[in-house]
């Protein structure tokens, strides 16, 4: 019997039409991926015109634009949903009751993918992370494919037919639809509220979240999270990371009798945190975290280490940006949720704190139905002023005022970046003021304001870098 046809070969495919809701970069990665395996592909997107349409294979022949097209997705033999999709999308919806499979791209590559897999979630610091056990990897003179939610497609990665070990970051919106991912080791860094106007509550979020953890060798524990302990069998193989002296085999942290910082594994002290570029007690546990996953996917320890001591951490993530008139100012720009912004207030404010320096917190944006109420604790210990901007800015100054802010922090609406910068210099211009540092870490989504996180970052450095060219003006004007 001759299979020439295209449905033969389709049937020897053990599928039908594969329809592709979502028209992004892991769209098009997916569209691309199983038109070269010989599937028919089909693509809709809510977009009346998408931008990616025109890089689509030839091959595609069916797109249906301008709505999420249900008649499409009852046709198929399979949807696979972009991250920006909701399951809950009616058209979705209704194909899941159909019994339509409905899957990711990450299902896709980790069917497809031959080598083990470093699989790595959390509501903050996945980039950091992912980054950081990438160039580990790198480092160590591996062939390492680095992608996921980061930035690269997974399938994109397959490309790669030297790839020896693939490094992925993994949204919660990628995961919910991810069954037996298999990695080699697998992590979620920390559990707090996000996305829950798409997962309803946390409950959702940390059944998407933990996902990750089905069919894994190995795992990576936060000692200081319990929602990070996936209940796996016990004989798994497990390394945990924390803030305190660490049982023998896990990582953590111990002070000198001289007050110094050092990393440790068990007892062996493997690095001075002095000597780490990055600051604060969140990449402390970042740079465990690393340290751990490398170890569980086979990295060498002494190569680790030096690698560590050489990262300088990512952009828009507590990045350094100058000092303006002795004030240092970060752009935590990327920390677009509340765990985000604790993380940073405390890490940097216990920096500053040994010299009685307080914080300047830029706040706001979309809120995403988070209760803002709960960084009271940390604003009250670090922080002096909170600069409030963005949609939902009078919403959080209400809930820190209802979780009983400190009458010490100064608290000011000023809706966008450029007002807040002058109320910066007017601030920080007084005598009894006691900021040491200006951080932007807005808690929020930056769609309200800006095209995304990295816009809202840029605008926040130009302006610190036009203050910084004023100051060097004026300083001049002086001198003369």
């Amino acid at each position: 019997m001759t299979t020439n046809t295209a449905t033969d070969a389709l049937l020897h495919k053990g599928s039908g039409l594969q329809v592709v809701v979502g028209l992004g970069q892991s769209g098009l990665s997916v569209a691309r991926y199983l038109t070269n395996q010989g599937y028919q592909v089909a693509v809709t997107d809510a977009q009346t015109a998408p931008s990616l349409a025109s890089q689509l294979p030839s091959e595609v022949a069916i797109r249906q634009f301008g709505d999420i097209d249900a008649e499409l997705l009852q046709r198929a033999a399979r949807i696979i949903i972009s991250p920006g999709i909701s399951l809950a999308t009616e058209a979705v919806a209704a194909a899941r009751q159909a019994n339509i499979p409905v899957v990711s791209d990450i299902q896709l590559f980790c069917e497809a993918c031959t080598v083990p897999i470093v699989a790595i979630t959390g509501s903050n610091a996945k980039s950091t992370v992912t980054t950081l056990v990438g160039q580990m990897a790198a480092d160590a003179g591996i062939k390492v494919g680095v992608g996921g939610n980061i930035g690269v497609p997974a399938l994109t990665l397959l490309d790669d037919s030297d790839m020896e070990l693939a490094v992925l970051e993994l949204s919660s919106f990628q995961l919910e639809t991810v069954t037996n991912l298999g990695a080699q080791v697998a992590t979620v860094l920390n559990m707090s509220p996000d996305h829950l106007d798409r997962h309803g509550d946390m409950l959702g979020y940390h059944q998407a979240k933990h996902r990750i953890f089905q069919g894994a060798k190995s795992m990576v524990i936060n000692r200081e999270d319990a929602l990070t302990r996936p209940l796996v069998a016990d004989n798994l193989p497990r390394v945990s990371t924390g803030i305190h002296a660490p049982d023998k085999g896990h990582y953590g942290l111990i002070t000198d009798p001289e007050g110094h910082i050092h990393l440790v594994r068990g007892t062996e002290r493997l690095l001075s945190a002095d000597k780490l570029l990055i600051k604060g007690r969140h990449n402390l546990l970042n740079a465990q975290a690393a340290l751990a996953l490398g170890e569980l996917a086979g990295l060498p320890l002494d190569s680790m280490l030096l690698t560590l001591q050489q990262f300088t951490g990512l952009e828009h993530r507590c990045q350094y940006v100058a000092k303006v008139n002795d004030i240092d100012y970060f752009n935590d720009s990327k920390g677009t949720n509340i765990g985000s912004t604790m993380a940073a207030i405390q890490g940097l404010g216990e920096v500053y704190a040994p010299k009685d320096g307080k914080l300047l917190l830029i706040l706001g944006g979309q809120g995403k139905g988070q209760q803002f109420g709960t960084l009271t604790p940390f604003i009250n210990q670090y922080v002096s002023q909170v600069l409030f901007i963005g949609e939902d800015a009078q919403q959080i100054e209400q809930h820190l005022r209802g979780a009983k802010i400190s009458d010490e922090v100064a608290l000011q609406q000023c809706q966008t970046l450029e007002h807040a910068f002058a109320t910066i210099q007017q601030v920080t211009k007084s005598s009894l003021s006691q900021v040491q540092a200006v951080l932007l870490s807005p808690a929020c989504a930056s769609f309200d304001q800006y095209s995304g996180y990295v816009a809202r970052g840029e605008h926040f450095s130009k302006l610190v870098h036009q203050l910084n060219s004023s100051n060097q003006t004026v300083l001049r004007l002086v001198k003369v």
